[in-house]
């Protein structure tokens, strides 16, 4: 199988997720191959379907005061940030085409980002409870789903060089007994463009894509 790899850079949560409705159009009409959309957004706090309003902690005016926009989306799980130095993937692939469920995708796309940390000498591990990839008792990678005909939408977003304050206006995918933390932490200086060709390169590895 191929797989389009599409970077939009630095763009807002809603025109993001439009192009990514017209992509996900688009694979279910089989009319483009399974696609990985990469992105880096503005601050933004996004609510899941299912999200408590009581996780979000700021006031309209205070996340206004602030810079952080916050939008309900589409996929499942519950309130998490958005915003520079965090890499977003959307991939948008058919389960059908590999007779694979929602959990096999949701565990793969927890082995992509292990993958991707332990080749950056970063060990990590993927929650029994609690979905997403961790160190220690701190989540660097949130995972958010949907799937519709069997196309996924949604997807994952590793912490890479985040200014891990703009949390302090939520309880992040609403665990309040866990933190989270970001890349640079243990590996300094480290960059979204650095990251970038790891993430795509292990992405086609454990998805299995022709390279």
């Amino acid at each position: 199988m191929n797989l389009n790899i599409i970077d939009l850079g630095r763009t807002n949560f809603a025109t993001a997720f439009k192009f990514q409705e017209e992509i996900v159009a688009s694979r279910k009409e089989d009319a483009i191959e399974d696609t990985l959309i990469l992105v880096e957004h503005n601050p933004v706090y996004s609510l899941g379907r299912n999200a408590d309003p009581a996780n979000v902690l700021d006031s309209t005016d205070t996340l206004k005061q602030r810079g952080i926009e916050l939008v309900q989306t589409t996929r499942g799980g519950q309130v998490t940030y958005h915003g520079p130095g965090q890499l977003v993937g959307y991939p948008v692939i058919s389960l059908t085409a590999r007779n694979k469920g929602v959990l096999w995708y949701v565990e793969h796309l927890e082995k992509l980002i292990i993958e991707v940390l332990r080749k950056f000498d970063v060990e990590s591990y993927a929650g029994k409870k609690d979905r997403g990839v961790w160190i220690e008792n701190n989540k660097i990678a949130a995972l958010g789903v949907r799937v519709t005909r069997h196309i996924t939408m949604h997807g994952f977003a590793l912490n890479v060089n985040v200014n891990l304050d703009d949390y302090s206006g939520i309880i992040p995918c609403g665990i309040k007994d866990k933190g989270v933390t970001s890349l640079h932490l243990y590996k300094p200086d480290i960059t979204l463009d650095q990251v970038k060709p790891v993430v795509i390169e292990t992405f086609k590895e454990i998805f299995d894509y022709k390279t």
